[in-house]
Formats: structure tokens, C-alpha cells, sequence
């Protein structure tokens, strides 16, 4: 008998052969996202929270003066936007990982973009509004 006669031998479980499913291809790039939405959050950590706390004991002109340089509005900005980002995938990996009801995946999936989308769009909001003074 020859190697050649011999059957594959595969890594897949067999109802993974009948189904034919594979790996999806796509959590490469999640993670690398994920990483990457980590290392702003910890370069703009430093700097955002020097800015909460000089804004600290601040009433609203005193925080719209401070947040209407442009240097401070741009990285609490950044910062918010990389916060919502890895917030979403996080939470989309756990949703993948653990729900297993497809119904109920999307429309978690859903509901968790709609809230990281809700939270960016308020926190920046929020800060044009503080910095343009009105």
C-alpha cells in the first residue's frame, strides 16, 4: 500500500466536512482592528486624561475655553472614535463567539453598532458643541 492509496486525514470535525465550513477569513482582520483601535486608546490616554483633569472644577465657559483649542477638541475626538471602535468589535467577537441563535446574532450585532454609532455620535456632539461656545 502506497502513501498515495492512503485516505487524507483532516483537521475537520465531520460535520464540519458534510456542511463544507471552514474558517470565515475574517477574524484576522478583527483583531488586528482591534489591536490597533488599543494602541491609539493608549497613545490618547495620557494626553485626554490631562485634559479631564484641567477641566475638572470648570464651569461651561470655563470647559468651552478650554475645549475650543483645537489641539484638545481633536484628540478627545480621536480618542472617543477609537473608544466607540473597539468597543464594537468587542463586543461583536463576544456576540459571534456566544450567541448562537442566528435571529438573535443579528439583531444583537445590530443593536451593537447602532449603540457604538449612538455613543460616537453623542460624545462628538457633545464636544463641538463645548468648544464652539454655544
Amino acid at each position: 500500500m502506497s502513501a498515495t492509496d492512503l485516505p487524507k486525514r483532516s483537521m475537520r470535525t465531520p460535520l464540519g466536512r458534510v456542511r463544507n465550513l471552514g474558517a470565515a477569513h475574517s477574524g484576522t482582520s478583527d483583531f488586528w482592528r482591534q489591536r490597533i483601535t488599543a494602541v491609539a486608546m493608549t497613545l490618547l490616554m495620557i494626553p485626554a486624561l490631562v485634559i479631564v483633569m484641567i477641566l475638572l472644577g470648570r464651569n461651561q465657559v470655563g470647559a468651552a475655553q478650554i475645549l475650543s483649542s483645537l489641539p484638545v477638541a481633536v484628540i478627545l475626538l480621536l480618542f472617543i472614535f477609537a473608544c466607540a471602535w473597539h468597543m464594537k468589535i468587542g463586543m461583536q467577537v463576544v456576540i459571534e463567539d456566544y450567541v448562537h441563535n442566528e435571529k438573535l446574532k443579528l439583531v444583537s450585532i445590530m443593536l451593537n453598532n447602532f449603540f457604538a454609532i449612538a455613543v460616537a455620535l453623542a460624545s462628538t456632539y457633545a464636544i463641538l458643541k463645548l468648544s464652539s461656545g454655544v
